[in-house]
């Protein structure tokens, strides 16, 4: 490490500490937190999973992509049990990368994943309109349609002071975005939605909007404030945390059952949502992330951000593209992000209490038009396969107007048997007889060659195997060309023991061609093969057919 690579990091942790400042405040709220915990979310995750995992300019904290999932929580469990779910989320996490589980979250089809984000900013977006127009709305709980109809009963009451400070931030994004200039265009937002609002109702009487100082208070060591306190994180146990109703929410067994559902939810998103930010992080910068490293140290950071009132946390793909883009190749940077947002809290907290509301329900209703992923979304219903099709509108409308759990584990389910569909699809069968001369020409008419291409398990297997037991009378002899089988499951061998039995019965001759050594080892273990079996083996295909067509003779 150099004394410019300590520089470059330095310089590029400030940059995205400017973006995480107001992003981490503005995700705290839309989880249904007050704002000082997204930015602990953002320095305990920022150093410890930079320290534990494998990437080395991945940037963790609070994310968009966790709030349809974190709000819920909260509505129905309290500040404690969104932090008690984001510790067993952890858990969850570590368990899944020492189970070698992240190679396999990897292969989450792109549909799924798009289903998931596009929902997300959908449900995102709209839980936004409250501060973005200014409508009184007392809870906005339940399912979507819930939240949209209060949403639309209130319109009646929507603030034009609201609209137009949210207005002018959203398009300050916009516009400073386009300009692709060093400055964070997050914070030049701010900076004019503030702005806006402190000119305003100076020179406008009665101009009054909602802001972090108005919305949120505290109370530290006896002092009551408004805004955010203005100390750095400290150390807490989540369980004596109040639950809904105020009271501390305890550490019980049933408490653990009920968070299980919740903290899966939340370990199966940050999973995916880590690996593929390690995924955009690696073809940007050149790196290699080990996946189920990664998990564990997302894990890690996730089971101690809660002790210092962090909500769950995973790497944020925004921030590390800007990391990546700022010059940061190590740790470093997000180690610096995380100390700028500590020192941001201690000298800034009463400066942070002026931000509007409507500028941070404008910042997000941004974030999720861009996690929206309009584009390949609407590419993806115009050119996709009927079933990729089908899998991205189920995961979209289960995400927005279920339960994010249930959209979560309905994914997964989807991408399993997608993965399995597109697998058997890849075993291929050829069926080669007499009339196939230009393939074999010294084939026999009662012999037919099978020849199988591609792993042999549940399902390719059934589908590959059911023909045999239907050949045509004339076929005294049936060579499996094994050539292209790299592996068979239970499934399959049951499949080759009944075909094995057929033939017997049938008195029709059995040839191997090629069999895996592996294969044939399996085939013996299991009884399937043995001294009654009659069945002969051969590594040549010409060899193969050569004997077939004399077993076939003497056969006739």
């Amino acid at each position: 490490m150099t004394i410019k690579d300590i520089r470059r990091n330095t310089l590029s942790g400030i940059t995205v500490g400017i973006v995480a400042l107001p992003l981490s405040m503005a995700l705290a709220i839309a989880s249904g937190v007050a704002p000082q915990y997204g930015l602990y979310t953002a320095i305990i995750a920022g150093i410890v999973t930079a320290i534990s995992g494998s990437s080395r300019v991945n940037i963790s904290g609070p994310t968009a992509a966790f709030v349809v999932i974190l709000l819920p929580i909260t509505q129905q469990f309290g500040f404690g049990g969104l932090l008690m779910s984001g510790l067993l989320a952890g858990i969850i996490l570590v368990v899944m990368g020492f189970g070698r589980m992240g190679t396999l979250i990897e292969l989450v089809p792109y549909p799924v994943t798009i289903g998931f984000t596009s929902g997300i900013a959908t449900v995102i977006a709209t839980i936004q309109i409250k501060d973005f127009m200014g409508l009184h709305i007392d809870s906005l709980s339940g399912h979507y349609i819930s939240k949209l109809t209060a949403i639309t009963r209130a319109l009646p009451t929507m603030q034009w002071e609201e609209i137009l400070i949210a207005s002018i931030t959203f398009c300050t994004l916009v516009f400073w975005s386009k300009l692709k200039l060093r400055v964070p265009a997050h914070l030049i937002a701010l900076i004019a939605g503030a702005s806006a609002a402190f000119i305003a109702a100076y020179y406008i009487e009665g101009f009054n909007v909602a802001t972090i100082g108005s919305a949120f208070s505290y109370n530290t060591d006896g002092f009551v404030g408004n805004g955010i306190p203005p100390v750095s994180p400290r150390f807490t146990l989540p369980w004596k945390l109040p639950d809904a109703d105020g009271i501390p929410i305890g550490l019980t067994l049933s408490l653990i059952s009920s968070l299980l559902g919740p903290a899966f939810a939340i370990a199966m998103l940050g999973a995916i949502e880590s690996l593929l930010c390690a995924v955009v992080a690696d073809s940007m910068a050149g790196t290699k992330t080990d996946p189920n490293r990664e998990l564990i140290g997302q894990g890690i950071g996730n089971i101690i951000v809660p002790f210092f009132g962090g909500i769950p946390a995973t790497a944020a793909i925004a921030r590390t593209a800007m990391n990546i883009r700022s010059g940061g190749t190590m740790p470093l940077s997000s180690v610096i992000h995380a100390l700028f947002i500590i020192g941001a809290i201690l000298m800034l907290a009463p400066v942070l209490a002026y931000i509007p509301m409507a500028s941070m329900a404008a910042m997000l209703m941004m974030v999720a038009w861009n996690m929206s992923e309009a584009r390949h979304f609407i590419h993806i219903l115009k050119v996709a396969p009927r079933h990729d099709v089908m899998v991205l509108l189920t995961c979209y409308f289960l995400t927005v107007l279920l339960d994010m759990e249930i959209a979560v584990a309905a994914g997964m389910a989807l991408a399993a048997i997608l993965f399995i569909k597109r697998t058997i699809e890849l075993t291929g069968v050829q069926i080669i007889g007499h009339s196939d001369a230009h393939t074999y020409p010294h084939m026999c008419e009662a012999v037919m060659v099978y020849d199988i291409n591609g792993p042999m398990f549940f399902g390719a297997a059934q589908n590959a195997l059911k023909t045999l037991l239907n050949i045509r009378v004339e076929i005294k002899v049936v060579i499996l060309d094994m050539r292209d089988v790299s592996m068979m499951d239970m499934t399959a061998i049951v499949a080759m023991e009944s075909i094995i039995e057929n033939f017997r019965k049938n008195n029709i001759g059995l040839v191997i061609n090629g069999m895996n050594v592996d294969i044939k080892a399996k085939l013996k273990k299991a009884g399937v093969i043995n001294a009654e079996s009659n069945i002969l083996f051969y590594d040549d295909i010409n060899d193969s057919i050569n004997k077939s067509c004399l077993m076939a003779g003497q056969i006739l």
